[in-house]
């Protein structure tokens, strides 16, 4: 843990006020997931990318289930903050543990979700915004670097098995919705 608060007390040196801003309001477009919610959305209220958009919402869920009903009271990590309590925060202490850092899980399961259903535009768009999502965490020092290397496994897992599922369900469905004379002739 020492060796992960020397680093994030590194960033803290790089600090500027144009840089709390910014890495304030990127960790803001993460609360509660809010950004990748509303794409979700947007993609699934477009027939074309619908099948993204049911990926990243399966992905979504995934994660939240996986970082905050399981992961974070079983690991009970407590946060840098709290730990070295001389670094003035900038935004309102967290109220949940640390470990793993959930912006940066559910960035990263949206990118992972998007990579593998295919939306080769989309995931590179947003592969940025997820790594600035995760950077904005350390600097704002309320989460370590092993958080988010956590939540990036968590997220790229969940974008995975997203995906998968979310195919396996539309196939389902699609399955269940043809007519009975189909399904007899196949």
């Amino acid at each position: 843990m020492k060796m992960e608060l020397q680093i994030l007390d590194w960033i803290q040196q790089m600090r500027t006020p144009v840089g709390d801003v910014w890495m304030v309001f990127i960790s803001r477009l993460g609360n509660a997931g809010m950004i990748w919610i509303l794409f979700t959305c947007l993609l699934l209220m477009i027939p074309r990318t619908r099948r993204w958009g049911a990926a990243l919402a399966v992905a979504l869920c995934l994660d939240a289930i996986i970082c905050n009903i399981l992961l974070k009271p079983m690991v009970c990590r407590i946060r840098p903050c709290d730990v070295n309590q001389t670094v003035q925060l900038i935004i309102a202490r967290p109220a949940d543990y640390s470990f793993p850092s959930g912006h940066t899980a559910a960035s990263f399961a949206a990118v992972a979700a998007l990579y593998f259903a295919g939306a080769k535009k989309w995931w590179k768009i947003t592969l940025p915004l997820a790594i600035l999502m995760a950077f904005s965490r350390m600097y704002l020092y309320v989460h370590y670097p092993t958080d988010v290397l956590g939540g990036m496994i968590v997220g790229c897992a969940a974008g995975y098995f997203g995906n998968r599922l979310a195919a396996h369900l539309i196939r389902s469905w699609r399955q269940k919705m043809k007519k009975p004379e189909d399904r007899k002739n196949r």
